[in-house]
Order: structure tokens, then sequence, then C-alpha cells
């Protein structure tokens, strides 16, 4: 990425810190509930993952211990709010072995990033996004979360071109701003919130965006 390319997206979050201000992300009591958000939240609004994880919590402790115990077809049914309910119970029991089996949540923190993020991916379900919510909001590394709103808004800006794959993107934006945790967290946060509430998939609020000027794709 050019120079230029760096500075704009520097603009782009102290623009959206100034509109939005800091979000406090992400919205969990401990690391583990985070890694469960982040199988649950797939394809799903958060809101959805929050009533799953209340009727989860009334029915047994969150651990992991706890979740292996618990019939799939009940935890099925707890986990209805998040949708394809029955996928990610299993995909949620399969985390849970896969985290007991690595010694627990100390014995990951004690990986280098690369490593753990290697053994994130190579369990049933998880895919890049979801590692990386994990190390990023569980584990506290400087690893940048994609997703579709980081690609539609920086589409729309003109520094995404639509064809780059999950970790040619991930890099750009950590090439561009360095490690720094803090900033991934935030910006991360403040794209969703931008994207949900101004610039949507479908009648964004161009007239209303702070990142209107000099926008390509605005309307």
């Amino acid at each position: 990425m050019s120079g230029s390319h760096a500075r704009r997206l520097r603009e782009v979050f102290d623009t959206l810190l100034t509109a939005h201000g800091p979000q406090r992300w992400w919205p969990a009591d401990t690391a583990f509930e985070v890694m469960v958000g982040a199988v649950l939240t797939q394809n799903t609004a958060w809101t959805n993952v929050e009533k799953a994880l209340a009727r989860l919590t009334e029915r047994i402790p969150l651990t992991p211990e706890a979740l292996l115990d618990l019939p799939e077809p009940e935890l099925a049914l707890l986990l209805r709010p998040v949708g394809y309910f029955n996928v990610k119970a299993a995909r949620l029991r399969a985390f849970c072995a896969a985290l007991l089996t690595a010694g627990g949540e100390s014995a990951l923190a004690a990986e280098d990033t690369a490593r753990l993020r290697r053994r994130l991916l190579a369990v049933h379900g998880i895919g890049p996004e979801t590692a990386d919510d994990m190390l990023l909001y569980a584990f506290g590394r400087p690893v940048f979360v994609v997703d579709a709103y980081t690609r539609r808004l920086f589409g729309r800006l003109g520094l995404l071109d639509g064809g780059e794959g999950y970790d040619a993107v991930r890099a750009l934006f950590e090439q561009a701003l360095g490690p720094d945790t803090a900033l991934f967290n935030e910006y991360h946060a403040l794209i969703v919130r931008h994207a949900k509430d101004i610039c949507r998939a479908r009648r964004p609020l161009c007239a209303a965006c702070v990142l209107r000027t000099g926008c390509p794709g605005a309307a």
C-alpha cells in the first residue's frame, strides 16, 4: 500500500472516531464468552447472540466442559436465536473439544500469534474472520478483522477493488497501521457501526456520511 493510502486509512479512522465515539468492543465478560460469541455470530446479528448466550447461561455455567456435557440436541435448541443452530451447536462443541485438548485458554494464550491462528483455523467451522475475532478480542493480538462491512466501506471509498482475498485485505490494514491491538479493536468496531448505520448495503445514507467528501461511491 502506498503512503497516501496508509494516510487515508488513518484519516478514515480519525473521522469515524470523532463521529461515533469509542465503541468499547467486544461486549462480553470473559475471553471464553468472546470465543463462544465469535462462533455464534456467524451470519447473524449480535442481538441474536445475546439471546442465545442468555439462554445458555440460564441452563449451564459458560465453560467448555459444561457445553460439552450438554447433549448436542439440547445445545442446539438453546442456540435457536442465532439461526443454523444445529450447525453452530456442532461447531461450538468442536471448538470446546479443541480448546480442552490444547490445554485450555492459558495454553493457547502462551502460543505466538501465527501458531495460535493456525490452531484456530484447524478447528471445524472456524474460518479466518472468526479466528481473527478470537485473536483480537479474546487474546489481545494485533490482528485486523476483515468482514463484509470492511469490504463494503473501503470498496466504496476506492481503497479496495473487491477482488482481494481475506489475508490480502488483512495484511493491507496491518502493514498500513502497524501492530496496534487497541487501534484494530476500535477501528473494526467503528467500521461495523458506520456500515450498519450509514454506509448500508442498500440505500446508503451518503448525505449523512462523514466520509462522503472524496468518496467515489457517494451518491
